[in-house]
């Protein structure tokens, strides 16, 4: 038997996982005390296998929840724990570009192979390595992809789209979507400059009249896809769309972009956000029951 453990402010999609796999879910119950400090609370009985799902956002504060019930989770006989976390945190800092900062992939991975036996995760923020494994170094970690859920999207909303890409990173994504149906693509070129400060060229390719959908793993300040945007409109195609797997857009982001005058932002719900319209957890699921048959 196993047993999908959530929270609270991953509640939904952690249900649906357990609701896909046809296995039953129960809540970790967090009280956080005045001082900042969390308990944490298991299900009595779990059984030999379970599966924690939470997603890494925000993640400072999850992280210290998610050592506590893997341990006690331990403690209570179980043998085989599963993170599934459809967003990844700390997967950009890849490297020290400056003596002594710290290299937080690496540590984060590390402490995540000290509890976990596996880790699935959605479209992480991988620059200098190949396989999630090269960060977490447990028994199986999976990065999987958003792409077959936004192919999905894209095919019953949008008639005949070109798919742009805002930078080379965003590659991937745009050709695994763009082949299935053979649309039109284009990837930009991207310099950044500083946290809020890049520049983005698209090289030259008739947009007039057409569907644009803009695509990417992570929207955070949301400029680099302003400047996209930027690019795109003196070419006056019909509509300019966004689609992201993890929706952050901080500050004023989402308010900056519909002011040029895009029209749809769409994110999955890896990173619950008013912009949620596609789901990975099918893809999470059919995961999660390739590794049980392993």
């Amino acid at each position: 038997m196993t047993l999908v453990l959530g929270f609270n402010d991953y509640l939904a999609p952690a249900q649906q996982l357990a609701h896909r796999l046809s296995i039953p879910f129960k809540q970790v119950d967090s009280h956080q005390f005045p001082d900042g400090e969390t308990k944490v609370t298991l299900p009595s009985d779990l059984p030999k296998q379970v599966i924690i799902c939470q997603t890494l956002n925000q993640p400072d504060h999850k992280l210290i929840e998610l050592i506590l019930v893997a341990q006690t989770a331990r403690e209570q006989g179980v043998e085989q724990i599963t993170l599934v976390a459809p967003y990844l945190c700390y997967m950009r800092q890849d490297i020290a570009f400056h003596t002594g900062e710290a290299v937080s992939q690496k540590i984060v991975g590390k402490l995540l192979s000290d509890y976990f036996d596996a880790v699935l995760t959605i479209d992480p923020h991988l620059h200098r390595i190949k396989h999630l494994s090269e960060a977490i170094p447990t028994g199986q970690a999976l990065a999987l992809f958003a792409t077959p859920a936004m192919t999905d999207f894209i095919k019953k909303n949008v008639e005949n789209p070109v798919i742009i890409g805002p930078d080379e990173e965003s590659m991937q994504w745009v050709k695994a979507i763009a082949k299935t149906d053979q649309w039109h693509y284009s990837i930009a070129n991207k310099q950044r400059f500083g946290d809020k400060d890049v520049a983005v060229t698209l090289d030259d390719i008739n947009l007039t009249n057409r569907n644009i959908i803009i695509v990417d793993d992570i929207a955070s300040t949301g400029r680099t896809l302003e400047q996209t945007v930027k690019q795109l409109l003196p070419q006056e195609p019909k509509s300019i769309s966004i689609m992201v797997t993890h929706a952050f857009f901080v500050d004023d982001a989402i308010k900056r972009l519909h002011a040029l005058g895009v029209t749809n932002i769409w994110s999955s719900d890896s990173v619950l956000h008013s912009t949620n319209t596609f789901s990975v957890i099918d893809i999470l699921a059919q995961a999660v029951e390739s590794l049980s048959t392993t």
